[in-house]
């Protein structure tokens, strides 16, 4: 079986993918791996990707998708896979269909974990980290014990720009751009499966086992 998890960032796809993998066989797959594994191993592929991935950039979907390609052909992706990360536009997708229909294989599922923006934005937003020794806190589930204070070093706390709620809304509505005509792709295709991503994590794992036919 092969497997995509859609949602935008702080669905919990990452959550989600760890504990599917752990009630499967399937090997659990995302883009940075992808990258990690073939630079630190030095494979061409790898090389190609390096100056991309150390200058920030996108790497090109060709080599990205051939990385992929060789990843499914290892022992412990033989049951299939999940796709955590990637696609992350209508071209991969397209492109992603291509090269696995040449291998005789295609996505059997497109699983959508639905998160709204609100719910997103309290997630993402109001992260606080320590200068000092590096700890992070978060307004709502992890506040300090004093507020604007490192419980473990008494250092003064600072909030980083991206995680300032009006930029983390701006990238939510990017993000959305590139995940609606994915979310169409496949719903076109018939394999797109939505799940309610507002729930406790062990719920929403039972639903997309339940989709995929195993047990969370």
């Amino acid at each position: 079986m092969y497997v995509i998890l859609l949602g935008l960032p702080g669905a919990g796809k990452g959550t989600q993918a760890a504990r599917l993998s752990a009630a499967t066989a399937l090997a659990h797959i995302t883009t940075g791996e992808l990258f990690r594994d073939n630079i630190r191993e030095g494979t061409a592929l790898g090389e190609k990707a390096k100056p991309f991935v150390e200058g920030g950039l996108l790497v090109p979907d060709e080599i990205t998708i051939g990385m992929l390609l060789d990843r499914v052909k290892q022992p412990d992706a033989s049951a299939g896979f999940m796709l955590d990360g990637f696609p992350r536009n209508l071209e991969q997708a397209r492109a992603l269909d291509e090269a696995l229909s040449r291998e005789g294989k295609q996505i059997d599922e497109a699983l959508y974990i639905k998160v709204s923006t609100e719910e997103l934005v309290r997630r993402l937003a109001g992260r606080w980290s320590c200068p000092q020794c590096g700890a992070v806190y978060h307004e709502q589930s992890r506040p300090p014990m004093k507020p604007g204070v490192c419980d473990n070093c008494g250092a003064a706390l600072y909030q980083r720009e991206d995680d300032r709620p009006e930029v983390v809304r701006t990238r939510l509505e990017v993000n959305q751009k590139n995940l609606q005509p994915l979310l169409d792709y496949y719903d076109g295709r018939g394999k797109l499966r939505e799940v309610d991503g507002e729930r406790d994590p062990e719920t929403i794992s039972k639903d997309l086992g339940r989709l995929i036919g195993i047990g969370c």
